[in-house]
């Protein structure tokens, strides 16, 4: 098992980019140098040293697309932390927050850790961890939370699930698949969809404190705002929180690759009081997709 924080299990792994390709650019440009200096020379150049430059970048760019297009670069494919054992999701999430909580002293930092216990096992779920399958995986690995959802609560502003997404678009994404009425059914209660771009904080608040709602979907600057700083979301009646650990954005980080999410995932969601008491309590379960 890996535990080495941002370093653990890229979902797609490019092999020995760095030596193969400085390799190809200096061949490259030896083969365009030599091939300049046979050319014949039919009187003084006019050309300008930096349209020669210009050129030779151009013509290398071109040289570079057409071997890639030769030669596609190896990609490996390696299973997510998410299909991983609870003990081992444990370790892996306890090692960043190590990153997340670097002035806490050995016995603080234990306290904060995530028994395995409170993990939710979804090792028997062999399909992929995409957005098209979420439905059938809460209804497959996470029975409970499929009849919750199902549910209405009585009381405004909360959810059984909290969703934690690295950015409002996939917050987008993530909320318009659970409003499906196959986890809702015609009885559970709506789908919050919060993160900060375009929202004040004061506009969620208002929003939860007059809706029911079954599931919260955020970013964890927001989640974490709405926990910690205010009363709007509720804490009574989660059953599970998922982190959409899977998902990997343009530049290949998951949402806790990033330093800004992970230390927002680890210091204001799961580390809000109240979250980390009922995780340890065996009240919230944490789940990753």
């Amino acid at each position: 098992m890996h535990t080495a924080g941002d370093d653990l299990q890229d979902d797609f792994a490019l092999e020995d980019l760095e030596s193969d390709g400085l390799a190809a650019e200096v061949e490259e440009t030896r083969d365009y140098i030599s091939e300049e200096e046979n050319e014949p020379q039919s009187g003084p150049s006019t050309i300008k040293p930096d349209e020669k430059k210009r050129k030779r970048r151009e013509k290398l760019k071109e040289r570079k697309k057409r071997k890639m297009a030769e030669n596609p670069l190896p990609v490996v494919l390696v299973d997510s932390i998410a299909g991983h054992s609870p003990s081992e999701i444990s370790d892996y999430l306890f090692t960043l927050q190590h990153k997340a909580f670097p002035d806490l002293s050995a016995i603080e930092i234990e306290d904060q850790r995530i028994p395995a216990a409170a993990i939710m096992d979804t090792t028997a779920w062999t399909g992929p961890r995409t957005l098209d399958q979420l439905v059938d995986f809460i209804m497959k690995s996470v029975p409970s939370l499929h009849t919750r959802l199902g549910q209405r609560s009585k009381t405004n502003g909360s959810p059984t699930l909290i969703f934690v997404a690295g950015a409002a678009l996939r917050v987008a994404d993530v909320t318009r698949v659970l409003k499906t009425p196959k986890l809702r059914g015609e009885k559970g209660g709506e789908v919050a969809k919060l993160f900060a771009k375009h929202f004040k904080l004061s506009e969620h608040v208002t929003y939860l404190k007059r809706t029911k709602v079954g599931a919260a979907v955020g970013t964890p600057g927001r989640l974490g705002k709405l926990l910690c700083e205010t009363d709007a979301l509720a804490v009574s009646q989660i059953s599970h929180i998922m982190l959409d650990i899977t998902f990997r954005d343009a530049k290949e980080r998951n949402l806790l690759d990033i330093p800004e999410t992970r230390n927002e995932v680890f210091q204001t969601v799961l580390g809000c009081p109240q979250v980390l008491r009922e995780l340890k309590a065996g009240k919230i379960q944490l789940v990753l997709f």
